[in-house]
């Protein structure tokens, strides 16, 4: 009698390999999604510094060659470096109010603020195996909430969006309204109608279906494309040697602290969606590549970089929890930053378009907190108070920015951050109420609060 064969290990759904076309397209939602976000920082950046515009599209340029670069270590990993998930990467809006500041200071400007971003790197490289030790402070409880914050600070993000953007002459108007609501009608019949592939894509459909009704209705500006060339290298130091000095570099340490905090939540809500339980040592190579990423990134003539918290959504709506699809999504990013006039494209997509698909994929995360929420103590009043609280604390920089004004510079890169305020807020009570009450015991596993 033959000997039954065992059957192969199941394959983790991080390890999964889609088909070649589906791995394009799923790949490209990812690119589409946190494009603007990409592109945003270096192009405020740019400005402050008053630099014409052929300089800025090079700033562009180096930052989706490094978000590219740092997004293929996070997701294949590469030495201790690279969490092995589906994560993006790309330049930070931690840093844009200390930038800024840095770039209005007599004797700062572009190359202070690289070689702050270089010395902040490092000292993150530094610091990464200590901060990764701070996954043992987030049980369910705190999980939950920082999740839900993360999906709630964003939707102010995608209703900017729907409502046409900050540079819409009419916000609010009816085309804008019209074409989001599009995008976000065919995400919802492609997954109420249809199933496997089609769902996966269906944010590419949506989007795609929302750039043409935008060309159509004049929306697309392609202002300036014949002037882009066809291929351009990001050369590294191409504004300079970058100088050092104590008070940016102080300021952008700080920023990375910050970086850390909010990648954290981010890697544990990646790691809820993906069924991958995040130790210290994963979080620690996942810390490492944003640090390393940031180094790197002075150098070649861009600002610091932590992981996308808007495709955590995409991974979430479409399902696809596979690696190898933002691996991917970090060539198409190379090869952008390789391709002026392509990436001039992909910059030309309507804020309305990214609206209707925000509105999606940002509820979904909160619906992700609000179901790990279900794991911890809810009924318990102490942590009903920890959830009140370091939501509305989230909240606070979206809804009011202007709330946290009159409080020391130095403060803004937390203060500015919903995703820093909620998780310092839910980790602080959790440790106050559980931790310090006796309750819940800190270790190296994530377990709710106890009954």
């Amino acid at each position: 009698m033959s000997q039954l064969k065992s059957p192969l290990p199941a394959v983790a759904a991080v390890d999964q390999r889609l088909p070649l076309l589906q791995m394009i397209l799923v790949s490209l939602q990812h690119v589409l999604l946190m494009y603007g976000g990409a592109v945003a920082v270096p192009l405020i950046i740019g400005e402050a510094v008053g630099l014409p515009r052929e300089q800025i599209a090079f700033l562009i340029n180096a930052d989706l060659l490094v978000a590219g670069i740092a997004t293929l270590v996070q997701s294949l990993g590469i030495g201790p470096a690279g969490i092995r998930m589906p994560v993006m990467m790309g330049a930070s809006f931690a840093a844009v109010g200390s930038m800024v500041a840095m770039a209005g200071t007599p004797g700062i400007g572009l190359t202070g603020i690289f070689g702050a971003t270089i010395a902040a790197g490092f000292f993150g490289m530094l610091i990464a195996p200590f901060m990764s030790r701070i996954v043992n402070f987030f049980p369910a409880l705190v999980t939950g909430t920082v999740i839900t914050s993360i999906g709630l600070s964003l939707f102010p993000v995608a209703l900017n969006w729907a409502g046409g953007g900050n540079a819409a002459s009419q916000f609010g108007g009816l085309q804008y309204l019209a074409v989001a609501g599009l995008v976000l009608l065919s995400i919802l019949l492609i997954n109420r109608f249809m199933s496997g592939f089609w769902v996966n894509v269906s944010v590419l459909i949506g989007m795609l279906l929302g750039y043409i009704i935008s060309g159509c209705l004049g929306m697309v500006d392609l202002g300036g494309l014949e002037q882009s060339p066809w291929f351009q290298v990001v050369t590294p130091l191409h504004f300079g040697m970058p100088e050092f000095q104590l008070a940016p570099i102080l300021s952008m340490c700080l920023v990375v602290v910050i970086i850390f905090v909010e990648s954290t939540g981010m890697f544990i809500a990646l790691g809820k969606i993906t069924d991958v339980e995040i130790t210290p040592k994963l979080l620690r190579r996942g810390l490492l590549c944003d640090s390393g990423a940031s180094f790197i990134a002075g150098f070649f003539n861009t600002f610091t970089h932590s992981s996308f918290a808007q495709n955590i959504g995409l991974v979430q709506m479409t399902g696809v929890r596979s690696r190898f699809v933002t691996a991917s999504a970090g060539l198409i990013l190379l090869i952008l930053s390789l391709l002026p006039k392509a990436a001039y494209l992909v910059a030309s997509i309507p804020p309305a378009v990214l609206g209707g698909a925000g509105l999606a994929m940002f509820g979904m995360v909160a619906a992700t907190g609000i179901k790990i929420l279900q794991e911890a103590d809810i009924a318990d009043r102490r942590n009903q108070l920890l959830v009140a609280v370091s939501i509305g604390m989230g909240l606070a920089p979206v809804v009011r920015p202007e709330i946290f004004a009159q409080l020391p510079q130095w403060m803004d890169s937390i203060t500015h951050s919903g995703i820093a305020m909620a998780t310092l807020s839910a980790v602080s009570l959790n440790i106050l109420f559980n931790v310090l009450g006796g309750t819940q015991r800190v270790s190296g596993k994530h377990h709710a609060t106890a009954h």
